[in-house]
């Protein structure tokens, strides 16, 4: 395994732009090193790229990221971390469930309204 990368390797392993890897720096999310101008990413980075990457298509804010990887660092650490993280699941997954619900329920009035629209068309004597 390699010892640094390079913000060009990681944004081509990872298909995001060197702006999103900044990003997460500005927001202490990532820490690499610096030599001069130059970052350089430890194996750590990568794995914690690859896990910040997946809870932000999971849906997870910045923030909660965060709080997840502070969580690690600090007691109780990886099953603190791992409890939090299934907590953050649950929440998640019943959010999209309500966001489901919510679809739902607007894709009925959306056929009601057009039903009615239908309705009033033959009433008053307009063909579709």
């Amino acid at each position: 395994m390699k010892k640094y990368y390079s913000i060009t390797e990681l944004t081509r392993e990872f298909g995001v732009s060197t702006r999103t890897l900044r990003f997460y720096e500005d927001e202490g999310l990532l820490h690499p090193e610096r030599r001069g101008r130059t970052r350089l990413y430890r194996a750590a980075d990568r794995r914690l790229l690859q896990e910040i990457l997946r809870g932000r298509r999971i849906g997870f804010t910045v923030a909660e990221i965060r709080e997840i990887i502070h969580v690690y660092k600090e007691p109780p650490g990886e099953v603190g971390q791992l409890k939090l993280m299934m907590k953050r699941i649950d929440e998640k997954r019943e959010e999209l469930r309500q966001k489901r619900r919510d679809i739902d329920e607007t894709l009925t009035e959306l056929d009601n309204a057009e039903e009615a629209c239908l309705t009033r068309l033959v009433e008053i004597g307009v063909g579709t």
